[in-house]
């Protein structure tokens, strides 16, 4: 997932002289065993004394990290890191996407942060749908007309603004350097422009920075984006204002009024991050009491494992080679999913019932015959929570 149980939600590029630009949907490529993946879980915990940053990426990792150095505290460094996450992970971290932080200080004090990216105004319920009814998959994944607005950079700014302790110019430094004087290419890096190629290969921009102009990047290459390093150091000098209103809205609007987006300067300058209710749950288990923070709607994650950890709270789970208990977890994630589906949306738009949804008298009812039936007996609830997590 991290010390502020950070989830980002960064999905998109954009392609001017600033952003290159690809919108992929989950593929199968992304299920295949890698050789850069662990098989295995690590057989120790990895403990710090003072403080840890964990991404998949190290030099991200290692941004953070560089910042706690410098004296910054959590936020500070979870803010780097996503900056530089913007350079070294460009399928997942970038700049023109959007996301989620919750964070929670030694005070017990929490914030929810919701940068998520936001339909353009331009944007129709059925934009993305062909003429014979169905889901035109390409449309909303691949292309300018693919891409919402971007909350990223405002977001951080806004959490780094309200619980950080050093200047955004500061925490960006490690981004810029690695943009501008550039990154080792990976075997996943090299992996991932392979796969991506057809899509990738389809816009000059995304063509000329991650295809190499075609002549394709080799593990051990450099990757240096000098149009990103060059956008990084405007939001660096100019604050957040610089993405929605300045140069760099000028650029985005540019090329999507030329290339078929529908984005607009009037979409980018009024888009505003929300500071929203850390959502929270309570359970005592043979006296010890466990509080869960999680996400609150417009994510779904939070309400899915309240949710669930309110049917599984009594239930014994005995590993991923039990089938009684995967059957169970199963059973729960099925019902948690169908709920999902009928009920969780943006909180601005929707009347979503979380109380009602979180309520333990629901997850009774809801609960399959094989879990109600069950005598109340004390659980394996660190079991139970690591299955709900990653399941939802």
């Amino acid at each position: 997932m991290r010390p502020l149980n950070i989830l980002f939600l960064l999905s998109v590029s954009f392609a001017s002289s600033a952003f290159p630009l690809h919108v992929s949907a989950q593929t199968a490529n992304e299920f295949r065993d890698h050789p850069d993946i662990p098989k295995e879980w690590p057989s120790q915990p990895v403990r710090a004394a003072h403080g840890m940053v964990a991404t998949d990426e190290p030099l991200a990792s290692e941004a953070g990290v560089e910042i706690l150095k410098r004296g910054g505290n959590a936020v500070d460094a979870a803010v780097a890191t996503a900056f530089a996450l913007a350079v070294v992970e460009p399928a997942a971290g970038n700049i023109g996407g959007g996301g989620f932080m919750l964070v929670r200080l030694a005070t017990g004090k929490t914030n929810f942060f919701d940068y998520r990216e936001v339909a353009p105004g331009k944007a129709t319920r059925a934009m993305y749908i062909t003429p014979d009814g169905n889901l035109d998959k390409e449309a909303s994944t691949v292309g300018y007309r693919s891409v919402a607005v971007p909350g990223t950079v405002a977001g951080l700014a806004l959490a780094l603004k309200t619980h950080g302790t050093l200047k955004l110019a500061d925490v960006m430094q490690p981004a810029i350097r690695y943009a501008e004087q550039g990154i080792p290419v990976t075997e996943k890096l090299a992996r991932e422009f392979r796969e991506e190629r057809p899509d990738l290969q389809r816009f000059s921009m995304s063509s000329h920075i991650f295809l190499n102009d075609g002549k394709m990047y080799r593990v051990g290459d450099t990757l240096r984006q000098s149009e990103l390093a060059a956008t990084l150091k405007r939001i660096a000098k100019n604050g957040p204002d610089e993405f929605y209103n300045g140069e760099t809205a000028q650029m985005l609007a540019r090329d999507m009024a030329s290339l078929g987006g529908l984005i607009t300067l009037d979409d980018l300058a009024h888009y505003q991050p929300k500071i929203r209710e850390v959502l929270q749950a309570n359970y005592t288990i043979n006296a010890d009491h466990w509080q869960v923070l999680s996400s609150p709607p417009p994510s779904s994650g939070g309400v899915a494992v309240i949710e669930a950890l309110n049917m599984l709270q009594d239930v014994p789970l005995n590993g991923w080679d039990d089938p009684q208990s995967v059957h169970m977890v199963a059973e729960v994630m099925r019902r948690i999913f169908a709920d999902r589906a009928a009920y969780l949306a943006d909180p601005d738009y929707s009347n979503v019932p979380v109380a009602g949804l979180t309520s333990p008298c629901y997850a009774k009812d809801l609960s399959p015959p094989s879990i109600r039936c069950a005598p109340p007996r004390a659980a394996n609830f660190a079991q139970a929570i690591r299955t709900s997590v990653v399941l939802a």
